[in-house]
């Protein structure tokens, strides 16, 4: 064959070879990912911008295409966990043993040996910095007592809370094929912590935790430059590229800007940004109003990002104290109301809800005890069934309480 001839085949082999390869690789792009890229111009596949207060949604795009949430699912992992932290069933300083599977788990990880521990706050502030694939494992096993196990639950509690097109097939966001969700669902979720978990929230705060003597650095970097802004979660695999779970709030007023799909981390935070500040400019929606229930008074509002995004006031008119203020200081249980980034904002916090208590806190005293770099607002003083009488009280209005026995 002439040396022409031979050249042009190898050329038509090469051309068809390649064209082959991108349609495979295009077949294996998410839906919204197919043509997303323009001259000189590459989009964000989905965003959604909604109010914290009354879950309006501001603005939004692909809001409900599906794609992969990567280690934004850790998110529900950390819902459970608070969950637990609020039923009793988990305590931040109770150690939890490492698996063969959980220290199998690729980066980003904590590098857990197994057999080794880690207590729970621990564990809850490396997945809020770390973002540690293997810690996310040890906490559902401890919760689900396997992680498939667990997976259903997320799954099940995400139902619960109108993610209606979310999969959880892991507790980390590591690759699976079926574990799906969209950016509008990603939102109610970011809701669902800021405002059923208050007193959880600060945790996403923290860009950095010490463990085993070295600091340990998150990944969110737009929070240390976006004002306002205390959270929440980023994530990234290939086939969903860069998300961003995040909310900030301004003079009182709080936002949920989720970016799913950023072409890099960079573009991605710069969208998530874009979209914060268009809603600073847009006038408040009226927030939905509080179911009344027969004995509690709740009233709501905004503070400033150091001292938390809500007080929660409770007043128990015909309640009457389990036991004699006497006998309460001598109790040996706390309950914690809150975790703040100041001294100041936690022992507010502590005092105010003592007050707002009334009989079921009788007796007990205001606290606050530094752990984990952030300051914890507890009542101390109280016998057993005294602490679960006003933490039931403080759940009912809606705001984050558990029980802690003095030891």
């Amino acid at each position: 064959m002439p040396l022409l001839a031979r050249a042009s085949t190898t050329l038509l082999f090469l051309t068809a070879l390649a064209v082959l390869l991108a349609a495979v690789l295009l077949v294996s792009l998410p839906a919204w990912a197919k043509g997303s890229r323009k001259a000189g111009w590459t989009p964000v596949a989905a965003e959604i911008l909604m109010e914290a207060d009354s879950g309006k949604v501001l603005q939004a795009r692909n809001a409900d295409t599906l794609t992969y949430p990567a280690s934004l699912t850790k998110m529900m992992t950390l819902m459970l966990t608070f969950e637990a932290l609020d039923r009793g069933t988990l305590r931040p300083d109770q150690r939890l043993v490492v698996s063969q599977h959980a220290a199998s788990m690729p980066p980003s990880r904590l590098w857990l040996a197994p057999g080794s521990t880690i207590t729970v706050e621990q564990a809850v502030l490396a997945l809020v910095t770390r973002s540690a694939n293997d810690v996310a494992v040890v906490l559902a096993e401890a919760l689900g007592g396997s992680e498939p196990a667990f997976a259903k639950r997320m799954t099940a509690r995400a139902r619960a809370l109108g993610m209606r097109r979310t999969v959880f097939r892991n507790a980390s966001g590591l690759p699976d094929r079926l574990q799906r969700t969209t950016a509008r669902d990603m939102a109610i979720l970011s809701r669902a912590l800021i405002r059923r978990h208050a007193g959880h929230y600060a945790y996403f705060q923290r860009r950095s935790f010490d463990w085993q003597g070295t600091t340990v650095y998150g990944h969110n970097r737009l929070m240390a430059r976006y004002p306002g802004m205390d959270g929440i979660k980023t994530g990234y695999i290939a086939a969903s590229g860069f998300n961003l779970a995040a909310s900030a709030v301004r003079d009182g007023r709080r936002l949920i800007a989720v970016v799913m799909g950023g072409h890099s981390a960079a573009t991605r935070d710069d969208r998530v940004a874009d979209l914060l500040d268009i809603g600073f400019k847009r006038p408040t929606s009226p927030a939905r109003p509080a179911p009344a229930t027969p004995d509690l008074v709740i009233t709501r509002k905004s503070s400033s990002v150091a001292e938390r995004s809500t007080a929660v006031s409770v007043a128990v008119p015909s309640a009457k104290p389990l036991a004699k203020p006497t006998e309460a200081v001598a109790g040996s249980w706390s309950i914690q109301v809150g975790a703040f980034a100041s001294r100041a904002a936690a022992a507010r916090s502590a005092g105010d809800t003592a007050r707002r208590l009334g009989a079921l806190g009788a007796g007990a005293s205001p606290e606050t005890v530094r752990s984990g770099g952030l300051y914890k607002a507890r009542l101390t003083g109280l016998p057993a069934a005294n602490a679960a009488a006003a933490c039931a009280a403080l759940k009912a209005a809606g705001h984050g309480c558990f029980a802690v026995e003095r030891r």
